[in-house]
């Protein structure tokens, strides 16, 4: 994690805003000395699937397409993350973003960009198979392909669509398309498929694909979550222990997410996200750009800065950023989930972005 020493705590527990003004800082730096150098960009809010876990069966009022930032307009964003507030990674994210139009020419665009930031991708790999060599040529660096089962029977349960051959067919075209490492993001439901756990991982094994699992978050359009149905971390490891030997990993985790476990002694891992059990809010590097163009400085933010307007009204560069950078000084130490006055955001994860 990168930080700026502000003489103050890192870890404190405020839930207001700071009461000092910003520091002359060109970076995305918070009150509590963290910095962010990781955008996530949502392109879009729509999908394909149907995840129990995310949204109902019949989908969501999607925005209206005036509402979502231009190609012109995502780009100029970047370029102003990139150039002038010190983003060196870029992870494009949904809903599902091979469903934005040209996505390959935006992701040619961005690699352009000076400084040439890091290019990767969220996905839930539907149509990425027959497209993954054209995302390589255009610059993309790295992927991660959403998958919590290899069982076609529990796949089609989960996101209520036989698609399963369409994501095993992505993850492979990527390897192939050298996307590497190719990583595989999953989410265990109690009763669903935690019993299979340990043959997502096997199956990530024999393939060579990086395996993360992730705690189930309260960010559903139906705010249908319950903690006490959530699998935990210490559920996912108990269940892997099971049948892999599985130790720490000796590499620096730095301001990763993913806590990470070599599986029978190595060299191949698996990591577990244990975004509500066990946060890691203190060492976050991210800020969000959301498809209708609002930053968050967090996943679970109440709030939210119009970035669109201000680009629809002609500010000029320094006045966006500067808009930024404060959004991001008022970023909160933590989410807060496991505080008794947690609310869960408005705006469900597809039109957050991941």
């Amino acid at each position: 994690m990168t930080g700026v020493d502000l003489g103050i705590p890192t870890v404190p527990t405020a839930r207001t805003a700071p009461d000092r003004p910003r520091p002359d800082n060109p970076a995305l730096v918070d009150s509590f000395g963290r910095v962010a150098t990781d955008l996530r960009v949502s392109v879009t809010d729509r999908c394909n699937l149907r995840c129990t876990y995310c949204m109902p069966a019949e989908g969501l009022d999607w925005m209206p397409h005036q509402q979502i930032l231009s190609d012109d307009e995502l780009v100029r964003l970047v370029d102003i993350a990139v150039r002038l507030l010190g983003i060196t990674d870029i992870r494009l994210t949904g809903g599902e973003p091979l469903l934005r139009p040209h996505l390959e020419d935006l992701v040619a665009r961005m690699a352009e960009l000076t400084p040439r930031p890091r290019l990767a991708m969220t996905t839930n790999g539907v149509g990425f198979a027959k497209r993954a060599q054209a995302f390589a040529d255009a610059g993309l660096d790295r992927i991660n392909i959403s998958l919590d089962t290899v069982d076609p029977e529990t796949f089609e349960r989960m996101t209520r669509r036989n698609r399963l051959r369409h994501v095993l067919d992505a993850l492979a075209a990527a390897r192939d398309a050298g996307l590497d490492p190719v990583k595989v993001n999953a989410v265990l439901m109690r009763g669903i498929n935690d019993h299979q756990a340990a043959d997502l991982l096997r199956f990530a094994l024999d393939h060579g694909y990086h395996l993360r699992f992730i705690e189930q978050m309260p960010l559903d359009a139906q705010h249908g979550w319950s903690r006490a149905d959530m699998i935990t971390a210490d559920d996912i490891l108990a269940m892997l222990s099971a049948e892999f030997e599985l130790t720490p990993s000796p590499a620096e985790r730095g301001g990763a997410p993913a806590e990470r476990w070599l599986v029978n002694g190595g060299p191949q891992e698996v990591g577990i996200i244990p975004s509500v059990t066990r946060p890691f809010c203190a060492a976050c590097e991210r800020t969000r750009l959301t498809a209708d163009g609002a930053v968050r400085s967090c996943l679970f933010s109440t709030t939210e800065t119009d970035l669109r307007g201000l680009l629809r009204e002609g500010a000029d560069d320094e006045r966006i950023a500067d808009a930024w950078r404060d959004a991001m000084w008022g970023k909160l130490a933590g989410h807060e989930i496991n505080e008794s006055g947690f609310a869960q955001p408005i705006r469900p994860m597809s039109a957050i972005g991941g």
